[in-house]
């Protein structure tokens, strides 16, 4: 892990939700709350990533949920733990594409990556609203992507469904804002997690691979990126809406 220092009691007294909590940057997210007072409801499709994350964390207020969040029978199972109340919702579960170009992308990969990426956020937003609303309050942060800012980043299905995910939140940030609602979200550079990111297509890797070399920064730790999407969260950042923030050590800037 690197070395990040917490803001003791930021999110004291708060309930936050935080979906992928199983692994990567949605577990380092999930324990980052939690280090700073929050009561998490910490949600994954992997019920021994959740046993092991409370089972490791057990001084933590870590709220384990296991459920299909493409679902809107898992979406309201992670909305009824956090019993009434949800101060912040970090949408970070994600899956890759395999790299495939649109010549190549697969019915199957195209509709299942929407589904976690796209389809998802939107129905946990949805599920959370009304809680925030009737609130006056409330903070939403969701995982974009490098590839949400070029294309070059990933594949077809993978670009496109993060470059849905920027839209949804500067959406959801203009039309909620007067209720004292935030929308933002963290564009991911290179990070160490578990996620599956191999290069299925020769195509792809003729013509971004000669870019990625030649431009991707060093991968960061998952640690480094719950920096980002806690202090989105929390009122550090009272004055950001709508913003896509890269969190790419500088990869966007080239």
């Amino acid at each position: 892990m690197a070395d990040l220092t917490t803001t003791p009691d930021r999110f004291r007294g708060k309930t936050v939700i935080v979906t992928g909590a199983g692994s990567g940057i949605g577990r380092a997210s999930a324990l980052r709350f939690a280090r700073e007072g929050a009561r998490v409801v910490a949600a994954d499709v992997v019920a021994e990533r959740l046993d092991a994350l409370v089972a490791e964390n057990a001084e933590l207020d870590l709220v384990p949920v296991t459920g299909d969040i493409t679902t809107e029978e898992g979406v309201q199972a992670v909305v009824a733990a956090a019993e009434g109340r949800v101060d912040a919702l970090a949408n970070v579960a994600g899956i890759m594409d395999g790299f495939l170009p649109a010549a190549e992308v697969d019915d199957r990969t195209w509709e299942l990556v929407f589904a976690i990426n796209v389809t998802a956020v939107v129905r946990l937003t949805r599920a959370v609203l009304p809680l925030m609303i009737e609130a006056g309050s409330g903070a939403i942060v969701n995982v974009a992507s490098e590839a949400a800012l070029r294309g070059s980043a990933a594949g077809v299905a993978y670009t496109a469904s993060k470059h849905a995910v920027a839209g949804i939140t500067k959406n959801t940030a203009v039309v909620y804002a007067k209720h004292g609602i935030r929308t933002n979200a963290v564009a991911p550079g290179a990070t160490i997690t578990n996620i599956e990111a191999p290069m299925k297509s020769q195509v792809a890797a003729a013509a971004l691979g000669p870019i990625m070399q030649t431009t991707v920064p060093t991968p960061v730790e998952a640690d480094v990126l719950a920096a980002s999407i806690t202090w989105l969260a929390s009122d550090d950042a009272t004055n950001v809406n709508g913003v896509v923030l890269p969190s790419d050590g500088g990869w966007s800037a080239i």
